[in-house]
C-alpha cells in the first residue's frame, strides 16, 4: 500500500467518477421505496449470481406480488418460482425465500430482527447479504464484499486475502466505521464499471495514484 494512501480521499474520488453509472442494486431499490429490511435481504437473495440488470426488474415483480413476509408465504413454490425467472437457480431460491418468511412469521411473529446473527442464521443468507441488507435498511455499519469490493481492495493493495470472506474481516479492522456501508455502495460500481475484472480502466481511474495495480497485466 503506496505511504500516502488515504480512503477518504480515495472514496470521495470515487463517488465523483461513479456518477454516470447506474448505483448498486440494493441501494437503488431503497430510493425506489424498497427499503425495509425483509425487501433488502430478498432482493439480495434475488441477486446471488445474477447481474443488477437482471435483480432489480425481477425484484420490482416480485414485490408486485409480495412485500411482506406474509405476502411472501401466501405464494406457492410454483408461483414464486415463476416470479423469479430470469435470476440464476429460480427454484432454489423460491425455496430458500420461502423457508425465510416461514421463520419471520412463525419465530419472529412477522418482524425480521436487525441483527446480523439472527440474518445469517437463515437459511441461505451469507454474510454478503446480512451486511448488506442491515447497511441500506437500517443504516448499521456493516461491510459487504461482493466479487467487485474484493478484486478492487486486492488491487489497490490495501488488502491481501484471497477469499471474500477474509476481505471482510480485514476490512473491519482497517475501515472507520462511518465508511462500512460506503464500501460496497461505491465499490461495487466502481468495479464493475471502472476496475473491471479484465482490462481495467487505469488510464482514467481517479484513483490510481494510490493504486498498486495488484494483478494487473493488460489495461485499457
Amino acid at each position: 500500500m503506496k505511504p500516502d494512501f488515504d480512503l477518504d480521499v480515495i472514496l470521495n474520488r470515487i463517488e465523483r467518477a461513479i456518477q454516470p453509472y447506474p448505483k448498486a442494486a440494493m441501494f437503488e431499490l431503497a430510493e425506489r421505496g424498497y427499503d425495509s429490511l425483509f425487501e433488502q435481504l430478498i432482493s439480495c437473495i434475488v441477486s446471488i449470481r445474477t447481474l443488477d440488470e437482471t435483480t432489480i426488474p425481477v425484484s420490482l415483480k416480485l414485490f408486485d406480488a409480495a412485500r411482506t413476509p406474509e405476502q411472501l408465504l401466501a405464494l406457492n413454490i410454483p408461483t414464486l418460482t415463476d416470479l423469479l425467472y430470469g435470476t440464476t437457480y429460480p427454484d432454489q431460491k423460491a425455496y430458500t425465500m420461502h423457508g425465510i418468511a416461514d421463520r419471520i412469521v412463525n419465530e419472529f411473529g412477522g418482524e425480521l430482527p436487525a441483527d446480523f446473527a439472527t440474518l445469517i442464521s437463515l437459511k441461505g443468507v451469507g454474510p454478503k447479504c446480512a451486511n448488506l441488507a442491515l447497511g441500506v435498511a437500517t443504516g448499521q455499519a456493516a461491510i459487504s464484499v461482493d466479487v467487485h469490493v474484493h478484486r478492487v481492495v486486492n488491487r489497490w493493495g490495501y488488502v491481501h486475502t484471497k477469499q471474500p470472506e477474509q476481505t471482510l474481516n480485514v476490512l473491519e479492522t482497517q475501515v472507520p466505521r462511518e465508511q462500512w456501508v460506503n464500501i460496497n455502495r461505491l465499490l461495487m460500481p466502481f468495479g464493475k464499471h471502472i476496475c473491471t475484472g479484465t482490462l481495467p480502466h487505469c488510464s482514467t481511474c481517479p484513483v490510481l495514484a494510490w493504486c498498486e495495480q495488484v494483478g494487473v497485466e493488460r489495461h485499457r
